[in-house]
């Protein structure tokens, strides 16, 4: 028997709970043993955040009456008995709608008016907003109330041809593909920009967010919902009819929208709906089967995917056996298959993330949990070999040696105070490099591409000034990258020097590589080259338009350029805080040495029994790299728990958070 994807998530989401509360416990232990630095400390919270709160968003893409609403019902809320996305003949989800859950915010459902496509304020900046939204408190559990609200994601207005043509729902130059225009030059759009649904359902209380998008010409008329909403999706389930197959409005979405070019969209999955509409009596299984298998070949085929990666799917008679509780009807739908596929390719993939994040965490913290342990042990053992220097030695000759120290801690403190030099040179060039990829510095990269978009009339050279734009987009990530080789020479010499000086065990953090930003840049530039194309020639004389252009263009740049100076913050964070872990240690280790020579002084037998603390110190030592090592294995996935082991423990809750 098959897995449905709620379970696949419920399942997902339990195993992202219980790695979060590890890694909690880890991060405690660390703490309770001073072996957690700033750097570390911070990406252990970044994983746990993430683990507990990571969403995984799947986007439901067609024309309009392919299905996709009732795809929605069939996989999420059948268990309410009946429908909750609006699903019948015809347009009906007219707007962008997401699901999702946060507990900040009162359940209901938020709706943006059309209207607000013509202020100035991008789609994100509205959805950041209290102001504007209209907004319909929900019980979450009538679910006769939850369809009668969503009704109203399918509620359409109609408006006089210039203030389509305004909205961007009407262009001269679609044909008859255009929206028609009626006696009095109306035309019908709809009646609401975007629609969030804010609801605590099982699977969107752990992450999942669902996004609906409405058809091709309500798409193309949002620029940001294809350059900031939809590259978010983790998967993408376009629909088709299996009746009609790829029509021409089809293959339109798919290759401006959603092809290869298309940036961050992991998993396309292409479900062909409505196969009942097949199931002819008067033809035998065989042929109904050979149909369903032509058209699946055709329209992968069509869209160039895998034909793995096509399933046939009812998702009308999924919702009906559902909620009949009807085994043979649900197989015949097809409806597990499509979950299953769902699941593994959207849920092992994320995962898949998910661990790697861990592995690179717990091999940073393990890395330098080891350096700290390693330089402790050190101390101890260069300590020990001292104080047996001292059996025999009288006062004059222990004042000697304490002197001593006290003048090797002096000129370390010199040396600390080369090092604070050397961080505020790092600093200030890391600054500096941090501000080419900053805002103000993106602000004037864009200025010459906003200008040409504002100037009325046919825009003539825009290609061209885009082109630009993203080669000084891409030219700006190359120059950041050329500095961090420079300071990451520069931090390697500063290291080996106070290795060798100080016999630090200093390690210079990987250089941030930022190929993969520069690659971005690409595939956002090639993804939306087409609003820019002759079909777009109308469009492009339209201000709002450009307006909305421009907006969404600079939050998905902005978006790559925060990810770079994130890698940068990284780096920096990890070189100093390793500086400021090791001037703590060597600090420690000069006051336990003054320490110990004093109590020898005052008491000769206290010698043999500092002698035997150290002894334990070193015991002690060898205990938390055994542990550390044990932690890090089985939260990595690399060794089963042991029952009653503080890694099982801490799975379960109840873990102590011992020194030891």
């Amino acid at each position: 028997m098959s897995v449905s994807f709620s379970q696949q998530f419920e399942q997902h989401g339990a195993w992202r709970r219980s790695l979060a509360h590890r890694l909690r416990w880890l991060a405690s232990w660390l703490s309770d043993n001073d072996l957690l630095d700033d750097a570390v400390g911070e990406r252990l919270r970044h994983v746990e955040a993430l683990m507990r709160g990571s969403q995984v968003m799947v986007a439901f893409v067609a024309e309009f009456s392919r299905g996709k609403s009732e795809l929605i019902n069939a996989l999420f809320f059948a268990g309410y008995g009946r429908r909750v996305m609006p699903a019948s003949a015809g347009r009906t989800t007219m707007c962008p709608v997401e699901l999702r859950y946060d507990a900040q915010r009162p359940v209901g459902l938020r709706l943006l008016p059309i209207d607000t496509r013509l202020a100035p304020q991008s789609l994100q900046q509205w959805r950041d907003s209290a102001e504007g939204w209209t907004e319909i408190a929900l019980a979450p559990e009538d679910g006769e109330q939850l369809a009668a609200a969503m009704q109203k994601v399918a509620e359409v207005e109609r408006v006089p041809l210039e203030r389509a043509q305004a909205l961007g729902f009407w262009r001269e130059d679609e044909g008859d593909e255009a929206p028609p225009v009626d006696a009095q030059r109306q035309v019908e759009v709809p009646r609401w920009r975007h629609a969030v649904l804010n609801l605590p359902h099982p699977l969107l209380e752990q992450g999942l967010v669902i996004l609906d998008t409405p058809g091709l010409n309500a798409i193309g008329a949002e620029p940001e919902l294809t350059m900031s909403l939809l590259p978010q999706a983790h998967a993408v389930l376009f629909i088709l009819g299996a009746d009609t197959g790829v029509t021409r409005s089809d293959l339109a979405i798919w290759r401006k929208h959603l092809g290869d070019a298309a940036p961050g969209m992991a998993s396309r999955i292409v479900a062909l709906n409505k196969i009942d509409t097949l199931w002819d009596s008067l033809s035998a299984p065989g042929q109904i089967e050979a149909q369903i298998e032509r058209q699946c070949a055709l329209s992968a085929d069509l869209l160039g995917v895998p034909r793995r990666r096509v399933l046939a799917v009812s998702a009308q008679k999924g919702l009906q056996a559902r909620i009949a509780d009807d085994a043979a009807l649900l197989q015949a739908s097809r409806l597990p298959a499509l979950e299953a596929l769902l699941g593994q390719g959207l849920l092992a993939e994320r995962e898949a993330i998910l661990r790697r994040a861990v592995e690179g965490s717990l091999e940073a913290l393990r890395a330098e949990a080891e350096r700290i342990l390693r330089l402790r042990q050190r101390e101890l053992t260069e300590q020990a070999l001292e104080l047996e220097g001292l059996r025999g030695k009288n006062t004059a000759t222990l004042r000697h040696m304490h002197r001593r120290v006290e003048q090797e801690q002096a000129e370390f403190e010199a040396g600390a105070e080369r090092v604070s030099a050397l961080r505020a040179v790092l600093v200030k060039r890391l600054r500096e490099t941090q501000a080419v990829l900053g805002p103000t510095a993106l602000k004037s990269d864009l200025a010459q591409f906003a200008q040409a978009l504002r100037r009325p009339g046919i825009k003539l050279q825009l290609t061209q000034v885009y082109a630009r734009t993203f080669d000084a987009l891409r030219t700006n990530l190359a120059d950041v990258q050329a500095t961090m080789a420079e300071l990451q020479t520069m931090l390697h010499a500063a290291f080996r020097q106070l290795n060798a000086e100080h016999g630090f065990a200093l390690q210079a953090p990987a250089e941030p590589d930022l190929a993969q930003y520069i690659a971005e840049m690409s595939s956002i530039e090639q993804s939306h080259l087409h609003y820019l194309g002759v079909g777009n020639v109308l469009r492009l004389a339209q201000p709002a338009f450009c307006s909305r252009l421009a907006q969404a263009l600079a939050i998905r740049v902005r978006a790559v350029n925060d990810a770079a100076l994130g890698e940068l913050e990284d780096w920096r964070r990890s070189a100093f805080s390793q500086l400021e872990r090791q001037l703590k240690e060597r600090r420690a280790a000069y006051a336990k040495r003054g320490e110990s020579m004093d109590r020898v002084r005052e008491a000769a037998g206290s010698l043999d029994g500092r002698l035997a603390e150290i002894a334990g110190q070193g015991e002690h030592i060898r205990l938390l790299e055994r542990r550390l090592r044990d932690l890090c294995e089985v939260l990595a996935g690399r060794k089963p728990d042991v029952p009653g082991s503080p890694a099982a423990l801490a799975a379960a809750g109840t873990a102590p958070l011992a020194a030891a």
